[in-house]
């Protein structure tokens, strides 16, 4: 008799106002093996990380035992158009964990969705009006797509937009 394989995977992001100059973006991912989390303090309106600081609490990876370390190499970047590349080059100077640059990818998407809500106010109530409105938003917003569910590749909100 065999055994399934069983795997979990919850990944949470929030942003919290700390007062009208910073925010705090935190993304903690917990999965059967890997236990983790980061978070990056924000400068407004600049978008400019201030500073960041996590922790691989449990990881089946050698290299993200102490890849935190690669996190003071991000203080200085803005959040926007090439933030990924930046990302991943500077934290791949110090690591190899794949895992760190994707959590600190996605403290930054959190801020930028943060920003996001007072556009979702706007969302017309007649249903075909609401789905061209969400459409726009993300041919608007690239950095949109994939962000969650609704954005993902195969919705219908996102036919035909060509991910970036």
């Amino acid at each position: 008799m065999t055994t399934p394989l069983c795997f979990s995977r919850n990944r949470c992001t929030s942003v919290e106002i700390l007062d009208q100059n910073t925010l705090i973006s935190t993304c903690s991912l917990q999965d059967s093996l890997t236990r983790a989390f980061v978070s990056i303090r924000v400068r407004l309106p600049e978008l400019e990380i201030l500073a960041a600081e996590g922790q691989f609490i449990r990881s089946p990876l050698k290299e993200c035992a102490h890849a935190t370390e690669a996190l003071d190499k991000i203080a200085g970047v803005r959040i926007g158009a090439g933030m990924k590349k930046i990302i991943r080059g500077l934290i791949g100077e110090t690591t190899t964990c794949k895992e760190l640059p994707f959590l600190v990818e996605e403290c930054c998407h959190g801020v930028i969705l943060a920003f996001t809500k007072d556009m979702l106010a706007r969302v017309p109530k007649e249903a075909d009006q609401e789905m061209q409105f969400f459409t726009r938003m993300v041919k608007e917003n690239i950095r949109l797509y994939n962000r969650c569910a609704a954005f993902a590749p195969g919705s219908p909100i996102v036919e035909g937009i060509d991910p970036p």
